[in-house]
């Protein structure tokens, strides 16, 4: 019960990656606001097993006016977060000079500008407290690039270089921001993958294996609670090895 008596907001609570880490910090004694562009329709089965430690924030990020004041109105109905996961985003993936307008601002706008919006509107409070923790889902091709995914690789780079600017902005207020890493992660984004691609993937992969959603959790855990009490402005690979 590393989470006890805490409350996080998690963005891109749906499935996949955020709803596994929903439901650890659940596990984990959290009481959970879980955010998304729609509401599940088995949410009353997940709120009924959550024990009411779960609450729903239906919220279109893509609609970056509309955030600072969803966020502000969550932070008052929730008393306050003490950890915030800004996992939500999407992919359109295209050859650069093939790329579209829409297909480049769309993923930026979710990836990279709205949860900037979610950090900084929620950042506000946790200074206020001087305590909290919040942690971005960037990637390894952040990192290292990706043929066809420039629009993907930017947005995930910027957050990294947000993450380390405002780690270093509210440090001394106890607030601390770190980010993860994943690597070739078992996802519905990664299923649709040819299989040759998948055989190339793991090649380059020491440990030889795809990364479950829960490995990412598990981190993700250890960055929302107090093990990592004394770490900011750090970039988590989850990634099997693929890169050192």
């Amino acid at each position: 019960m590393r989470l006890e008596g805490k409350k996080a907001l998690v963005t891109g609570a749906l499935r996949g990656i955020g709803k596994t880490i929903t439901d650890l910090f659940i596990a984990e004694g959290a009481e959970v606001w879980g955010l998304d562009y729609i509401t599940p329709e088995d949410l009353s089965d997940r709120v009924s097993a959550a024990k009411g430690k779960l609450h729903w924030i239906q919220l279109d990020l893509s609609k970056l006016d509309t955030i600072d004041a969803a966020i502000e109105n969550s932070i008052k109905e929730s008393g306050g977060y003490d950890i915030v996961v800004n996992n939500a985003g999407i992919t359109k993936d295209n050859l650069s000079f093939r790329m579209s307008m829409e297909e480049w601002q769309k993923v930026i706008d979710i990836n990279l500008s709205a949860a900037f919006f979610v950090s900084r509107t929620v950042a506000r409070d946790m200074i206020k407290k001087r305590a909290g923790s919040i942690i971005n889902m960037a990637s390894v091709i952040g990192i290292h690039g990706n043929g066809g995914q420039a629009n993907y690789s930017a947005s995930k780079a910027g957050l990294i270089g947000v993450t380390k600017s405002l780690a270093s902005e509210v440090a001394s207020r106890g607030v601390r921001v770190n980010a993860l890493a994943p690597g070739y992660i078992e996802t519905d984004m990664t299923a649709a993958v040819p299989e040759e691609a998948k055989k190339k993937m793991m090649d380059v992969i020491p440990m030889k294996r795809t990364g479950k959603q829960d490995d990412v959790a598990k981190a993700v855990l250890f960055f929302a609670s107090d093990d990592s009490s004394y770490i900011t402005g750090q970039v988590l690979p989850v990634d099997g090895g693929m890169f050192f």
